[in-house]
């Protein structure tokens, strides 16, 4: 590949990914290895898009795939403690945000940079999240799991997306990681699902990789399920987002919309994918889609095209060879209990080693936080070597114990140092050096 440069990552409003021309594909991706990178940029991470942040972060366009297997490229944000030594190797997290919407905006790549407008955006409320993981001294690749097309929903994908942004990050010489590291898979909600997805994949996918597990929190269980019960709810614009990418990967779906869709809710899916996460949700609140309808609901979900495409996308189909495990909250208002307890029991009828955590008390967003405590501790003991559990556990709460109060204790203090722009110091290390700031861009 030919050298290039592109300009200042460093601007104060960065471009959307459509209009961006780092996020360009080379004339030949086809010729390329899964995960190759094409092109890199350091970038400054801000909260918010308007608190710079003390985390060294590099972003990666790399070849992956569609669902089909068709060669694409897609981007990674890796990041790294400040004081990461770039000389010693660490683990590596690839963490999945719940980008929930199809709008470019949301996508993690843009959302995560200084100067981005966030509003409604997932991304920067899990970016604490992630500066926990990066206290542990870990690496963190953040994938842009959709791909460019924002195609919420589709299957495989987001696995093979993650598992390439993970294979690129290992490869990119200037993060000092190591091909042999161990890696770590984390998402919640449709990040939990995009998870499960790189979990299903990466034995036959990316061998090579040193997968020792996977975190998946809320992954939705069963999509179709998901999308009759959240209809015409608080939570409608899921949904709707839903339907906006699955259009996107399938374009035999678009056909079947046109047949029984009215031309109004055609107009709002083309809406919700310009919107924001909760800017869509507002948008769809309450909204019930059998109104627009011709033949009802019945009459849509009993299309044979449609059936198709959602008997693909329902993960739990084959059993991933790295342990898992799957968070859940018992109440949870926007993902079904029922559905994840069937989704896990698929898993582990598949032969699949599951630990799952299944809690009575908190709604879908709070839980995010609440469990990071015993997540940053399973994926420790992973890193570790040490053996998965295998079981189900359902507890009250996740924060009765000292340690998960500690760990809380923590989680506020990095959440506001990061509000200040403070230091994000790593676990302790008297190893680690400060890392040198990049100078130049690097494409490869």
């Amino acid at each position: 590949m030919s050298p290039d440069l592109l300009a200042s990552p460093w601007r104060a409003a960065p471009l959307l990914p459509p209009e961006d021309p780092f996020y360009t594909a080379p004339p030949a991706v086809e010729s390329l290895a899964p995960g190759e990178v094409v092109r890199a940029r350091p970038v400054e991470a801000a909260l918010f898009g308007l608190v710079p942040q003390r985390i060294t972060a590099w972003q990666l366009l790399y070849r992956t795939c569609d669902l089909d297997g068709r060669p694409e490229v897609s981007v990674t944000t890796v990041l790294l403690p400040a004081d990461a030594d770039p000389a010693r190797s660490r683990p590596l997290v690839s963490f999945q945000c719940a980008i929930d919407a199809v709008a470019p905006q949301c996508f993690p790549s843009y959302a995560l940079r200084r100067g981005a407008r966030t509003l409604g955006s997932i991304a920067p409320l899990e970016l604490p999240i992630i500066a926990m993981a990066l206290r542990q001294g870990w690496a963190v690749s953040v994938p842009d799991h959709e791909g460019l097309g924002g195609r919420f929903g589709a299957a495989r994908e987001p696995g093979y997306r993650a598992l390439d942004g993970a294979r690129a990050a290992l490869a990119f010489a200037p993060l000092g990681l190591d091909a042999s590291a161990p890696v770590a898979l984390w998402g919640y909600s449709g990040g939990g699902l995009a998870t499960a997805w790189a979990a299903e994949l990466a034995a036959e996918y990316a061998p090579e990789l040193r997968l020792v597990g996977a975190v998946a929190g809320s992954p939705v269980g069963d999509p179709a399920a998901a999308f009759v019960r959240l209809n015409g709810g608080w939570f409608a614009g899921f949904p709707a987002a839903f339907v906006a990418g699955l259009r996107q990967a399938y374009p035999e779906l678009d056909q079947v919309l046109r047949d029984h869709l009215d031309d109004r809710y055609r107009a709002l899916l083309g809406e919700a994918e310009q919107r924001s996460t909760f800017a869509l949700l507002l948008r769809f609140l309450r909204r019930d889609v059998s109104r627009h309808l011709r033949g009802g609901l019945d009459g849509l979900l009993a299309e044979p095209a449609l059936r198709r495409i959602l008997a693909d996308i329902e993960p739990g189909t084959r059993a991933p060879a790295a342990p898992l495990l799957v968070v859940q909250g018992v109440r949870d208002e926007v993902i079904a209990v029922a559905d994840i307890d069937a989704h896990v029991e698929r898993y582990r009828r598949a032969g699949a080693t599951v630990d799952y955590l299944r809690i009575r008390r908190g709604s879908h967003l709070p839980l995010e936080f609440l469990v990071v405590p015993a997540v940053l501790d399973w994926l420790g003991d992973r890193f570790a070597g040490r053996p998965a559990p295998a079981g189900t556990t359902t507890v009250t709460s996740v924060v009765r114990t000292q340690r998960a109060l500690r760990t809380h204790l923590a989680f506020l203090g990095v959440a506001l140092r990061m509000l200040t722009g403070g230091h994000l110091a790593s676990a302790p290390d008297p190893e680690f050096a400060s890392t040198p700031a990049p100078e130049v861009v690097k494409v490869l």
